[in-house]
């Protein structure tokens, strides 16, 4: 229990520095894989782009709805274009950086090796007791802000110094083995499984925003939170059926009022001999994170292509962008329109945004910034994730809960941008 969970522990939360970046362990062995081995990976995203594709058709899963159909036709779609970007076939626009070498490079390729390592990792974290510990301290503070169990905290930390991948990952197989209902597993995965923090870096040093990082970080992870405690409770996550999924073995948070560090301990214990022989479990966990990539990479591929192209190339955003007018306006921000549009684009890709207001106000780069972290959902990589999961969420209440987040992210960020700067 005690190795385990610290190797767990050690591997998604502490940072370190190798090779002159500053990050964590999962990080760093992507990192070296992605650079050791180039053409390795290439033919492994290939593979990746393959599988995830056929299946569908081989197994009929694309018959099971009109969800499982029209993402059964992104993932050809996305093969299709894979293909093209791997082997320099195509048109001239594909090729231009911020379309698909930016995709393949900076999500596809990632996303790809990060979940199956991820995974055989997170076997060590969530599978020797750490939940079940954590749980027991968090409850108190967890459910009634939350409505989430104690143990989802852990979720929430590993969104933000791991991964969203990892974090619904993470949520997937604890929802699967019966620790989460379905209302529950649905905040989680649309209130927590924000982007990490080393790609906020990223986002910052494109706005040119990295004297006020401190600022960022935090401003974007309380709203975030706040944000999901005010979702959870509102259309359409307070309808969701609280009840566990069909075929899991319910297996509810022991409810604690007292002796906390003895009970969390004996629960720690009981999960560690619940689990199968050491290696078999990592090995489920692995079968588990290489399923899960090869149901993401080629819809992220494919819509994320969409979402780029119709941002640079269409004025559909113009058009979007017009819901979020009355609200940029009444807040008196100094770019209502730029801001307007940019927040429009959170849905299709979560750096998007800062790409439209890099020449913009400090004021603006920072409210944009902010909303796009804690508006979570967006098409190139979450939302597929999150429909290749067992949570039952359509579109339709991923895009109701996407609005709803940017909207109250944006109240709430105006006024602290402002007092800031």
């Amino acid at each position: 229990m005690i190795v385990c969970s610290l190797i767990g522990i050690f591997s998604f939360f502490v940072t370190f520095e190798w090779n002159g970046k500053s990050s964590i362990l999962i990080d760093h062995v992507v990192n070296f894989l992605s650079t050791s081995f180039p053409t390795l990976i290439t033919a492994y995203v290939l593979i990746l782009l393959v599988a995830g594709a056929v299946i569908p058709f081989v197994n009929k899963s694309w018959k099971k709805d009109t969800v499982s159909r029209i993402l059964s036709v992104f993932k050809l779609v996305g093969l299709v274009v894979g293909v093209m970007l791997i082997f320099g076939v195509g048109p001239a626009w594909l090729f231009a950086p911020d379309v698909g070498p930016f995709l393949m490079d900076k999500l596809i390729k990632p996303v790809g090796v990060l979940i199956p390592i991820g995974s055989i990792f997170l076997a060590l974290l969530v599978s020797y007791g750490l939940l079940e510990f954590i749980g027991v301290f968090m409850q108190p503070f967890m459910k009634p802000i939350f409505r989430t169990p104690g143990r989802s905290a852990i979720d929430a930390v590993a969104s933000f110094v791991g991964s969203y991948s990892v974090g619904l990952l993470l949520t997937n197989r604890v929802f699967k083995q019966g620790k989460y209902t379905i209302r529950e597993a649905a905040i989680i995965a649309t209130g927590f499984s924000t982007v990490s923090v080393t790609f906020m870096v990223v986002m910052a040093n494109t706005l040119d925003i990295m004297e006020y990082w401190t600022e960022f970080f935090w401003v974007s992870l309380v709203i975030t939170f706040i944000v999901t405690a005010l979702t959870a409770r509102i259309y359409p996550l307070n309808r969701m059926k609280d009840e566990y999924l069909d075929g899991a073995t319910p297996d509810p948070e022991v409810h604690v009022t007292g002796k906390r560090f003895q009970t969390a301990y004996q629960e720690a214990l009981q999960a560690v001999e619940r689990n199968p022989a050491f290696l078999k479990n990592l090995y489920l966990h692995l079968k588990d994170g290489i399923i899960m990539a090869m149901g993401v990479v080629p819809s992220i591929l494919s819509i994320g292509l969409l979402g780029i192209v119709l941002a640079l190339y269409t004025p559909i955003f113009d058009v979007v962008g017009y819901i979020f007018t009355p609200f940029t306006y009444l807040l008196q921000l100094p770019e209502p329109m730029l801001t307007a549009k940019a927040l429009s684009l959170s849905i299709t890709e979560i750096f998007l945004p800062s790409l439209l207001v890099t020449e913009a106000s400090l004021i603006t780069k920072f409210i944009v910034a902010n909303v796009s972290v804690s508006a979570i959902l967006f098409c190139s990589a979450v939302i597929p994730l999150i429909l290749s999961t067992e949570i039952p969420l359509s579109i339709r209440d991923l895009i109701i809960i996407w609005f709803e987040r940017v909207v109250l992210s944006l109240i709430l960020v105006t006024p602290i941008a402002f007092l800031l700067f």
